[in-house]
């Protein structure tokens, strides 16, 4: 998910520590796995037999309900979890305390199209990047080019990687947004003309607005390398980590990635994701 989710260590993990207290957590009601499963990897999870995910409703990154996980992120930890003859539990938590929940030892791992940034890589183990969250052009022309920006009335969400950049490109004339609800509110209301966000979010918030992948320009670093999604687990669960990384190679070599990304939306390229980078 974008940086700017990125809360302060101290008050993200306050609020997960809060919501220990309030039903958050959600136990699998038996166990799904055979008896006679064989797990492909050894490693440990918090509770034997089980992974437990932190997760919030960020469709078309993740989708839950109960233990039931959807979008790119859940249909990859479902299959991983049936390789690992493991059942699902989720925690529910807030979209800023999701990292801190895995940080304070209360899940596994962390879902919801999280992108790989130096900050959470000292606070949790990243797997390699599994999808890009391409940066977009959100309009009522499918524009697609930098260059059609000019003499337009635009805006972004205020804390993405792309944010600099554009506002040097249009001469300091980009309108920011505190939360992406109130920069589509204004692209459907007229407001202004295009917006910029990533391409999970747009397309769940477009609404009949067209998004469109930016073409690359070197004016704005974030067309030519989008940030990079990962699945973040608890700092030192090597043996997690590696069988996450060894699943997701699996199913990009076979087609299985390709598929998943476009069953939920997202275009085939996404998986192209280049080598290994951390966003500054």
């Amino acid at each position: 998910m974008k940086l700017r989710m990125i809360a302060s260590a101290v008050a993200a993990l306050a609020l997960a520590t809060a919501l220990s207290g309030c039903g958050g957590g959600t136990e699998a009601a038996g166990s799904k796995t055979a008896v006679d499963c064989k797990p492909a990897s050894e490693f440990g999870t918090m509770k034997k037999g089980t992974l437990t995910v932190a997760v919030y409703e960020a469709p078309p990154y993740v989708t839950f309900k109960g233990n039931e996980l959807g979008g790119v992120d859940g249909d990859i930890l479902t299959g991983f979890a049936e390789k690992q003859c493991l059942d699902i539990a989720t925690v529910s938590a807030a979209a800023a305390a999701v990292i801190p929940t895995v940080q304070g030892g209360r899940a596994d791992i962390a879902t919801g199209g999280w992108w790989r940034s130096a900050a959470r890589a000292e606070i949790l183990a990243l797997t390699d990047p599994i999808y890009t969250d391409q940066m977009v052009l959100i309009s009522k022309d499918g524009i697609t080019k930098a260059s059609d920006l000019n003499g337009k009335k635009v805006g972004t969400v205020n804390g993405n990687v792309w944010v600099d950049d554009a506002k040097n490109y249009l001469g300091g004339d980009l309108q920011l947004y505190k939360a992406p609800v109130d920069l589509f509110q204004d692209l459907k209301s007229g407001r202004i003309d295009v917006g910029i966000d990533g391409f999970g979010e747009a397309h769940n918030n477009s609404n009949g607005l067209k998004v469109e992948v930016m073409e690359p320009d070197n004016a704005i670093k974030a067309s030519l390398e989008p940030p990079q999604t990962c699945l973040p687990v608890t700092k030192d669960n090597a043996g997690l980590l590696a069988a996450l990384n060894a699943y997701v190679d699996g199913l990009r070599k076979d087609g299985s990635l390709e598929k998943i990304v476009v069953k939920n939306g997202f275009p085939a390229s996404s998986i192209n994701t280049g080598a290994a980078r951390l966003i500054a």
